[in-house]
């Protein structure tokens, strides 16, 4: 990261206190609702990136490590068949996202930051409006899952902001006591490929910002866990307006600002 100003180092820390919570709390978002926000205080995703991609890592496997030995140690008559991962969808759509996922990746790489940081912009803009509206992605027919995995992985691999595509597929699919904790296994996958792909392009990882960035992170995601049970039992159409709107506030800003 270059030399910011003080309250720009307080603003990187909110962001990734946020980037955590909604990580944790709706099972996706870690990028694609953190972002704009970053971008605005530093526009060159590969800042970013690596840092949210390590984040995810950590923070996904703690969650589904946690999650399988509960399972492992609950006493039930069905423990044999209990799984919090749909691991036979999962193995089906990775064979669909792979490519669209490494083209993507490429992109990330070689783009422009300026052109790269508008793409950005523009994707989370629809994701807004989306929300504003209530009517999130969502398919019913097989074909149209196949769209919204391709397209979505590509997105994941350029910017990791294809989260809300490749959910509305998932939840079409998987059952919503394993939705979460399937997903967080699919951005492991996903990501992996990613970090793989920047440790050999050369990206600078930015590791040293971790020791403080990391905690912050932490901070959200045990306050997103809480807040995940909540959205289990409620209706969280208020919470994704209210979110849409802001997003697209700073999306057309950031925008502007590109512009």
């Amino acid at each position: 990261m270059p030399e910011l100003e003080l309250y720009q180092y307080l603003l990187i820390t909110l962001t990734f206190i946020w980037s955590g919570f909604v990580r944790s709390g709706l099972g996706f978002g870690g990028s694609v609702l953190s972002l704009p926000f970053m971008l605005l205080i530093d526009d060159r995703p590969l800042v970013y990136l690596p840092i949210v991609s390590v984040h995810l890592l950590f923070f996904a496997g703690i969650t589904l490590y946690k999650n399988w030995e509960k399972n492992k140690n609950e006493k039930t008559e069905n423990v044999e068949n209990q799984s919090h991962v749909d691991w036979s969808y999962l193995k089906s759509s990775l064979k669909i996202m792979i490519i669209p996922k490494l083209i993507g990746v490429l992109g990330l790489i070689t783009l422009p930051a300026h052109i790269m940081s508008g793409i950005i912009f523009s994707i989370v803009s629809l994701y807004a409006i989306s929300y504003i509206l209530n009517r999130p992605f969502a398919t019913n027919s097989k074909k149209l899952d196949v769209v919204f995995l391709v397209i979505g992985a590509y997105f994941s691999g350029t910017s990791l902001i294809g989260g809300p595509l490749i959910v509305a597929v998932y939840t079409s699919n998987v059952a919503r006591e394993q939705l979460r904790d399937t997903i967080f296994a699919l951005w492991m996958i996903l990501v992996s490929i990613k970090m793989a792909a920047f440790i050999y392009a050369g990206v600078d990882l930015n590791l040293i910002y971790h020791i403080w960035l990391l905690p912050c992170a932490g901070i959200g995601h045990l306050v997103g866990l809480r807040f995940h049970r909540i959205m289990l039992e409620a209706d969280p159409v208020v919470f994704y307006r209210i979110l849409g709107s802001v997003l697209l506030l700073v999306s057309v800003f950031g925008l502007a600002k590109i512009l």
